[in-house]
């Protein structure tokens, strides 16, 4: 296959993201072991972590008291979630100008179909530099790019050009770049598939590639065929298999918290999952999904866990019938008095699309009150960040907006065309 009629994909990933736009803010961090996140004495997880925060073995999703633990002298912040949702839409409008195939996996990076535009933006090294600088304008951020005939190809490049650098895999140069590379780089792989491959003498990536594929996928099924393709340097498997910038919904949208300090406060815990079922609303509103089935998360002190779901006559994307849902659930499971750890929302089982809604009815008629309302609160959210406003039921359980890789308002992947009304 000619080089003219290969694929040229860009993954950019932003330079520790979350530390980096609160150094914009605070220029006084730059330079020292910073965890974004929360508090050294909270039961939160890391979040994002400075480079010399790092080099004490911090990362992300680590336990808050486990990195003041290994780097004492941190300096940790909260987060500030609707910061990084605007550095994101400036990231966002930069890529736009470089391809109109843009894809954001998270709130700080995303991948380019540049596949074509050399007449426009150069060779694709020439052309990463230009981006590369244009994001270092615009932004005030750095960024890494990975170029390469796939998005795996481009993201593992990506991940090896950090920080700050670009990175290109020429076309049929892919087997030999991933060959040397520990099977655990490859994206998909986590430690407990590493484990298993290490397991049977698959070290490196080429140790995988020599393998047959018929022989992965008897050991592995579907993802054995996968695991062939990616030692190839191929897209395969889960969401590789769609096209950059191709909209893939959701299976479920959850949002949970966990306590600093266990609590049986029933009004406290009722306000909590105020504030959790209007997270989980906001999130069907922006997709465009109404929810059949709603499910409620219960941790008790002692790590015991219990899930308990409900499937809705008619499906919602409303706070105030979400909450009803899981009040019922809450109450019809929770032991009276007894200390609760975490609770969470989830909403499954999505639908979307109309039909005429009856205004004669008069639950109808409040239906769209609340939808007309919720609409309005959504809208100041997007201007002046998610805790502008909320129902008063939640005001108890006001808790911080988890920092996190996908939140409400990421860049791209708002439903616009979707996100109407639903009328019955």
């Amino acid at each position: 296959m000619s080089t003219s009629s290969q694929r040229t994909i860009f993954h950019v990933d932003m330079d520790a993201f979350f530390v980096s736009v609160e150094e914009l803010f605070d220029p006084s961090l730059k330079g020292k072991p910073v965890v974004v996140g929360g508090q050294p004495d909270e039961r939160g997880v890391v979040s994002a972590a400075s480079y010399a925060a790092r080099k004490f073995g911090v990362h992300s999703a680590m336990p808050l008291r486990t990195a003041a633990k290994l780097c004492p002298q941190a300096i940790f912040v909260n987060g500030h979630p609707e910061r990084y949702r605007e550095y994101s839409g400036k990231v966002h409008e930069v890529l736009g100008h470089f391809s109109p195939l843009v894809e954001m996996a998270s709130v700080d990076e995303a991948y380019l179909d540049m596949t074509g535009t050399e007449r426009l933006h150069g060779r694709p090294l020439h052309s990463a530099h230009r981006l590369h600088d244009a994001m270092k304008a615009a932004t005030q951020l750095n960024c890494s790019i990975g170029i390469g005939t796939s998005r795996l190809i481009a993201k593992v490049c990506s991940a090896k050009a950090k920080p700050n650098g670009v990175l290109w895999v020429l076309p049929g140069e892919e087997a030999k770049f991933l060959a040397p590379l520990a099977v655990g780089d490859i994206p998909g792989v986590g430690k407990v598939m590493e484990q298993k491959l290490h397991g049977i003498g698959i070290q490196k990536v080429g140790d995988l590639a020599r393998l047959d594929d018929r022989d992965l996928e008897h050991r592995f099924g579907k993802w054995g065929l996968a695991l062939a393709g990616k030692s190839r340097g191929e897209d395969a498997g889960g969401w590789f298999d769609t096209e950059v910038g191709e909209s893939v919904d959701p299976k479920s949208i959850s949002h949970e918290h966990t306590f600093d300090e266990d609590t049986g406060d029933a009004e406290r815990l009722q306000s909590t999952l105020m504030r959790l079922s209007e997270m989980v609303g906001r999130r069907l509103r922006e997709g465009g999904f109404f929810a059949r089935t709603l499910q409620l998360k219960l941790r008790y002190k002692d790590f015991s866990t219990i899930t308990r779901a409900h499937s809705l006559d008619e499906p919602t994307q409303m706070d105030n019938q979400i909450f009803d849902q899981a009040r019922r659930l809450f109450f019809a499971n929770w032991k009276p008095g007894a200390p609760v750890r975490l609770l969470g929302v989830q909403a499954s089982n999505f639908e979307s699309g109309s039909a005429q809604l009856d205004l004669l009815e008069p639950s109808r008629m409040q239906d769209e009150r609340w939808q007309k309302a919720l609409a309005a609160a959504d809208h100041l959210r997007d201007k002046f960040g998610e805790s502008a406003i909320g129902l008063a039921r939640g005001m108890k359980g006001g808790f911080r907006e988890r920092t996190h890789e996908n939140p409400v308002g990421l860049p791209g992947k708002t439903g616009e065309k979707k996100n109407e009304p639903r009328k019955t």
